[in-house]
């Protein structure tokens, strides 16, 4: 099996791609002073009455729109933040899922490995 092929079959099994990985070259200067932020509430991808094509699958109907940024619910702008749950002790919350997650994770490649 070539290189190319193992790192594009593990880049599958693992679930990243080692290409789109950012690497920063650490730095002897401080870092400036972070620019206050004039809005904390992300702005949407596309502008107001922006017809959404695909959305409407209904036939007779008129075409959806995007609406301005403040028309929609305040949580929708949270959905793709990680999930952050609180430290609450041994055998917690918090713990139970970062072991579920690491044991994933090892079975992946476990079963990665076993396809060598």
């Amino acid at each position: 099996m070539s290189l190319s092929k193992y790192l594009r079959r593990s880049q599958q099994v693992l679930g990243y791609n080692l290409s789109q990985c950012r690497h920063y070259a650490a730095s002897a200067a401080k870092p400036a002073a972070p620019a206050q932020k004039a809005n904390t509430q992300p702005q949407s991808s596309c502008a107001a009455d922006t017809v959404l094509p695909g959305l409407n699958y209904l036939k007779n109907q008129p075409p959806v729109l995007a609406l301005p940024d403040s028309e929609y619910p305040p949580w929708l702008w949270t959905i793709l933040r990680p999930k952050e749950l609180e430290d609450d002790g041994p055998g917690g919350r918090k713990e139970r899922m970062e072991r579920r997650k690491e044991n994933k994770q090892r079975i992946r490649e476990r079963n990665f490995m076993s396809t060598q």
